[in-house]
């Protein structure tokens, strides 16, 4: 099956926000393509979306330098994205038309460390496996729903890593306690 570029860009941002170091060649060789086709869609993500992305001779591989979020990006029926994706939901848009909206077809992962039962129960719908007693994987498609739910929950939820989430969320923290000075 023939992948477009936009799909390719995704996997790639979900192998930079996991730090694993994605390079040119792996690309190539997970999506059949040439080595040359892959440094294209990189110089794509960085060229037409702005993207932090720098290269790691230690790692031989890219990483964001600072905190990115693709676009959502939005397609048609006429689209080859719309037919190689089926399976996510429509959305009406105000001309009536069915479009669908893209963020990431790949999720975002998480490990996060939950010492109290009631709290795993409550994180049950991103959680998809466990990887020590009390260290979870969890999956996700929106980075501010997942932060809120880790808000919302019962208990302490520490986020182990990928290191830019747990930034974002100390982002987040400090707006809050901007917003809400103690007297």
């Amino acid at each position: 099956m023939r992948v477009t570029a936009n799909v390719r860009i995704q996997w790639f941002h979900n192998e930079l926000t996991r730090g694993s170091y994605p390079n040119a060649p792996r690309i190539a060789e997970f999506f059949g393509i040439s080595t040359r086709q892959a440094q294209r869609d990189i110089d794509l993500l960085k060229k037409q979306y702005g993207a932090p992305v720098a290269f790691d001779r230690k790692h031989g591989g890219y990483y964001y330098e600072s905190e990115f979020n693709l676009p959502v990006m939005v397609t048609t029926e006429n689209d080859d994205m719309f037919r190689s994706i089926t399976q996510n939901p429509f959305v009406q848009d105000d001309h009536g038309a069915d479009s669908l909206i893209i963020q990431s077809q790949i999720p975002y992962t998480a490990t996060v460390e939950i010492k109290d039962k009631l709290t795993v129960l409550e994180m049950r719908s991103y959680i998809i496996a466990t990887e020590k007693r009390s260290r979870f994987l969890c999956e996700f498609h929106d980075v501010d729903r997942f932060l809120c739910a880790i808000f919302a929950a019962r208990s302490g939820i520490t986020v182990i890593e990928p290191e830019w989430l747990r930034n974002k969320l100390f982002d987040m923290i400090d707006k809050v306690k901007s917003a809400n000075p103690r007297e």
